[in-house]
């Protein structure tokens, strides 16, 4: 079963994601990005803007098949995007991803933007729903920014 984690609380959503795909792919990780094609680019953006030092390899769905192959991280606006295999899913977009159980993990970053933390909600209780435990991690109380 798919194991599921809410990070509540992220005062900048898009510098968290960016630390969190940073840690993810220091771990070995193959994440996909998921979200609308906005926030694609943005999350794009900001892995450049990241330091040298701190680079993250990824590529979008748009890349050959043989970079999207290789690149840690894909940023995808669908999953039927997704080339080769992945063990972690970073959901971003505003529903409950379908095929998402064929991750090994999935992520759900919240920022505290009301319009954020609604359809989180949502998604948490279809979750639950479903059957699948939930981690939360609430960032505000360990001070992540």
């Amino acid at each position: 079963m798919t194991e599921v984690a809410f990070h509540f609380g992220a005062p900048d959503r898009l510098a968290y994601v960016c630390r969190l795909l940073r840690k993810a792919v220091g771990s070995g990780a193959r994440v996909v990005v998921l979200a609308d094609t906005d926030m694609v680019q943005q999350v794009d953006a900001g892995l450049w803007a990241l330091s040298a030092t701190d680079f993250v390899a990824h590529c979008t769905s748009d890349a050959e098949p043989s970079v999207q192959g290789r690149s840690p991280v894909l940023l995808v606006t669908d999953l039927v995007q997704v080339v080769g295999p992945r063990q972690v899913l970073l959901n971003l977009a505003e529903a409950i991803p379908e095929g998402f159980d064929q991750f090994a993990r999935l992520i759900e970053v919240v920022s505290q933007n009301g319009a954020d933390r609604d359809p989180a909600r949502r998604r948490w209780k279809q979750y639950t729903e479903r059957g699948y435990p939930i981690t939360r991690h609430d960032l505000a109380v360990k001070g992540a920014n």
